[in-house]
């Protein structure tokens, strides 16, 4: 599988899984992800899977400063619902680099490394996604903004011949390059942009609630 180039340069999340330690999956429970993880898991990269990946990261950055995110050890909760446009995409997503699974999840071993109802949906968040340490309690709301990376012009006229079938040759690779160039441009330039990028700390009352409902 060749995934674009532009992949290796898109910073990738350590994190270290205690169950994965315990059965010996990983060297001391040491995981790696990076962005091609999530397309192959999804199947595509686009704007949403590209958002789901880094607002992640940003997340785990920000609520383990200078240490290993542990997998597992993470409540995720989400504003909309699975069923709610590309919530679906967003929940896979975020399950494969936190853990954090709804009711069909893995249920632990001897009342430990559960992963199952540490995903949930919470519609009164005003940004799309809070994660929660289960360990400190502290907590953090994320959010994107897309309107602020606006597409090329020229990409809603290509879609529409592609998926309509009458795109020629040129006019598909057109598609490609323009659509691949804006997940690029959200993914590396505007990475750090908080008009793009939100992260707002949750005061730890607030997060102890959270994780008490």
């Amino acid at each position: 599988m060749t995934l674009p180039d532009y992949f290796d340069a898109v910073p990738r999340l350590r994190v270290q899984d205690p169950l994965a330690r315990l059965l010996g999956s990983a060297d001391d429970g040491l995981l790696e992800y990076g962005f091609g993880d999530a397309v192959r898991l999804t199947g595509h990269a686009c704007p949403t899977v590209a958002s789901a990946y880094w607002l992640t990261y940003l997340a785990l950055e920000h609520l383990y400063p200078g240490s290993l995110p542990q997998r597992g050890g993470i409540q995720v909760e989400f504003r909309d619902d699975a069923r709610s446009g590309s919530s679906g995409v967003v929940a896979t997503v975020v399950q494969l680099l936190t853990g954090a699974a709804g009711g069909s999840g893995f249920k632990g071993l001897g009342g430990r490394f559960g992963r199952a109802g540490l995903l949930r949906y919470k519609p009164e968040l005003l940004t799309l996604l809070r994660f929660t340490r289960r360990d400190t309690r502290e907590a953090v709301d994320v959010g994107v903004d897309l309107m602020n990376v606006p597409a090329d012009p020229r990409l809603q006229p290509l879609l529409e011949l592609c998926i309509a079938g009458k795109a020629g040759a040129d006019e598909q690779q057109r598609f490609c390059v323009l659509w691949q160039e804006r997940v690029r441009h959200l993914l590396l330039d505007c990475a750090r942009d908080p008009a793009v990028f939100t992260l707002r700390p949750v005061r730890r009352h607030a997060a102890a609630d959270a994780m008490a409902s």
